[in-house]
């Protein structure tokens, strides 16, 4: 973890061609050239579907096992970005935890503002679901504008009256639309990427005249009872800080199983850079942990939930033939 891989990094994106707060269909071929320069490994497998009636991309790395799913979601502040624009990041989470991911291709703004993102985010969920895939295999994973929608997307499925994943890991989530955050100012000077303005901008769009207090906007200020445990991922340079730590607070307020982990001196979703940060690789590592570890403890839970019915039912059987006349 070199000083020197931080400051090459920062300069990258502080020269970079991307401006959040753009004519959103020039910044979307930007961002996807940005992606595109990038190629995916050649062991990496993306297959076109639905979800729902979502267009989702599911993508699939070598030895993943295809009973457990990641439900990932790009970011790109609600307006640009894609399925196939997340899957390498997607891909990255994926093969660290050995399980296949699922890219939605949630509806963009202003085209199609709120709530299109959490609805589509809904019912890709609710066909998972009803495939079969219990909600104890799957986990939801976003970045960005993606990672507010996993909590929205998570709000939603509970007042839905659907059952919780088994976790949610986000980096860098944008949960707050009121921009109200002292980091979109504190850290302005250190953030090489983003810009109130342009968040700004970008939240105009999304939310048209919807009140950007709305809990499944701005999940900042939603009940989060009884949300799955939560994994927060941020960098100390960026705008976002307090998007992040806020919502972990909040967490713990509602009491969710939640852990935060701010990443010293590295810009919004520092994890993208695995391939020339070491902090990414660490961070993508802790993640990849993170996830596994809630569904060997939901596989535990259903073993000993099992166990039990199974003893029940022994002593039941035992007591009829204890009582049966001779």
């Amino acid at each position: 973890m070199t000083r020197q891989q931080r400051q090459t990094l920062d300069e990258l994106l502080r020269h970079g061609p991307l401006d959040i707060g753009g004519d959103v269909v020039e910044q979307r071929a930007v961002f996807h050239e940005m992606i595109a320069s990038i190629p995916l490994p050649a062991d990496v497998s993306l297959t076109p579907d639905q979800l729902g009636g979502v267009p989702v991309l599911t993508v699939e790395t070598p030895g993943s096992d295809p009973s457990t799913v990641l439900l990932y979601f790009h970011g790109g502040a609600y307006a640009i970005g894609s399925a196939a624009d997340g899957a390498g990041l997607a891909a990255d989470v994926a093969r660290r935890v050995g399980a296949r991911a699922v890219s939605v291709e949630y509806r963009l703004a202003p085209e199609h503002p709120f709530p299109a993102a959490v609805d589509d985010a809904v019912a890709a969920y609710r066909a998972l679901l009803d495939q079969g895939v219990p909600s104890d295999r799957i986990a939801f994973v976003g970045e960005s504008a993606g990672g507010g929608l996993v909590v929205a997307a998570l709000v939603a499925a509970k007042d839905a009256g659907l059952p919780q994943p088994a976790s949610a890991a986000v980096f860098s989530p944008w949960t707050d639309l009121t921009l109200s955050g002292g980091s979109l100012v504190g850290k302005a000077a250190v953030d090489p990427s983003l810009t109130a303005a342009g968040l700004r901008t970008r939240a105009g769009d999304y939310l048209g005249a919807t009140d950007p207090a709305v809990p499944t906007a701005s999940p900042l200020f939603a009940d989060l009872t009884g949300l799955p445990p939560l994994l927060v991922q941020v960098g100390s340079h960026e705008i976002l800080l307090d998007d992040a730590t806020r919502l972990a607070a909040r967490a713990a307020e509602h009491d969710v199983r939640v852990d935060l982990q701010v990443w010293p001196q590295v810009p919004h979703v520092f994890q993208s850079f695995a391939a020339m940060l070491d902090e990414a690789d660490a961070a993508l590592d802790a993640a990849a942990a993170f996830v596994r570890a809630q569904w060997a403890g939901a596989a535990a839970e259903q073993a000993t939930a099992e166990q039990a019915t199974a003893e029940q039912a022994e002593q039941g059987s035992e007591l009829q033939s204890q009582g049966a006349p001779s």
